[in-house]
């Protein structure tokens, strides 16, 4: 148990919280659990989360921002082409969800039962992660590489066309043989269509 002599601080209730999540599961885990983990009263994690619901919030947006900070840097990355950084954005994802579902089951179950539960905080994710897709469209229209008279609204489209690989609704499939070559032809296909057209329309 932490010594009661380190200063409770916000992130470490977070972490106390994913680990008690991990145990218990969203249905049976309380607030009392997490403050027994701390060595600390219930009253002090009340001190910096009003509810049980607002703990809830922001362990799980803590839990999807790992992947938007970790997509963040692709969009960046100013030294790769667009189109190079489009689909390595989009593997960097696959890679981000699977890696969550294979290596912490019982954890990645968890949050899926609290992201159903809290529909502002999904959409905030959603948004965050669309636009870095945005940004790297922009980035293509602007360069010539890419044809996107609306990159939002194309950016939008490529984020559903590619769900089946960072859904966590498909999870069950991302283990199954092939599945990296259907990724694969599926970006391919999406790359070709923003490519910009020759004049012979080739």
């Amino acid at each position: 148990m932490p010594s009661t002599s380190e200063t409770l601080t916000a992130e470490r209730i977070l972490e106390a919280t994913e680990e008690v999540l991990r145990r218990h599961g969203p249905a049976k885990a309380t607030v009392v659990d997490v403050a027994r983990a701390l060595g600390v009263s219930h009253g002090s994690v009340y001190r910096h989360f009003r509810t049980k619901a607002a703990l809830r919030e922001a362990v799980t947006k803590r839990w999807l921002d790992r992947t938007s900070e970790r997509l963040a840097g692709i969009v960046m990355a100013e030294d790769r082409s667009p189109e190079q950084r489009l689909r390595d954005w989009l593997a960097a994802l696959f890679e981000a969800k699977r890696h969550k579902a294979g290596d912490d089951p019982e954890l990645f179950a968890t949050y899926t039962v609290l992201v159903d539960e809290l529909g502002g905080v999904v959409h905030d994710h959603i948004a965050d992660l669309t636009g870095q897709l945005t940004r790297i469209i922009t980035a293509g229209a602007e360069s010539g590489d890419f044809t996107a008279p609306d990159p939002a609204t194309a950016a939008r489209a490529v984020f559903h066309a590619t769900a089946r690989f960072h859904d966590p609704g498909y999870a069950r499939e991302w283990t199954e043989p092939g599945i990296g070559e259907e990724f694969e032809a599926v970006v391919g296909l999406l790359v070709r269509g923003l490519r910009v057209r020759d004049a012979g329309g080739s």
